[in-house]
């Protein structure tokens, strides 16, 4: 377990729900990964994403998929990619990424609290 952090803390930490608009291969990756296109909504916008969840994910899949994802992080270079948001998941008992979702649609945009 984590060290306990101040609420205040945690309110730093902008988490966003958006819908993909985009998934392909990224073959150039050095793990196996899917480049996102995700529309966080008219305030923050269509932000890009490198996501390791070749192992449950086709491409084809993830388009109009919800995911939730970290918008405040600084981009992230990952080969000729920039990676702008932080696309949530949790392991599966082997490690491999199930990702994080809205049980219904919900608006892009919307921060997780």
């Amino acid at each position: 377990m984590a060290d306990q952090i101040a609420f205040d803390d945690f309110l730093k930490v902008d988490i966003r729900v958006g819908t993909i608009l985009t998934a392909q291969p990224f073959p150039e990756a050095r793990k196996p990964a899917i480049k996102l296109t995700i529309n966080f909504g008219s305030e923050i916008g269509v932000k890009k994403s490198s996501a390791q969840i070749t192992k449950y994910y086709a491409p084809e899949s993830l388009v109009g998929k919800q995911v939730v994802a970290v918008v405040n992080f600084p981009p992230r270079q990952i080969g000729p990619f920039l990676s702008e948001v932080l696309t949530l998941g949790v392991p599966d008992e082997n490690g491999e990424v199930m990702l994080l979702h809205p049980s219904l649609p919900t608006p892009n945009g919307g921060r997780m609290f």
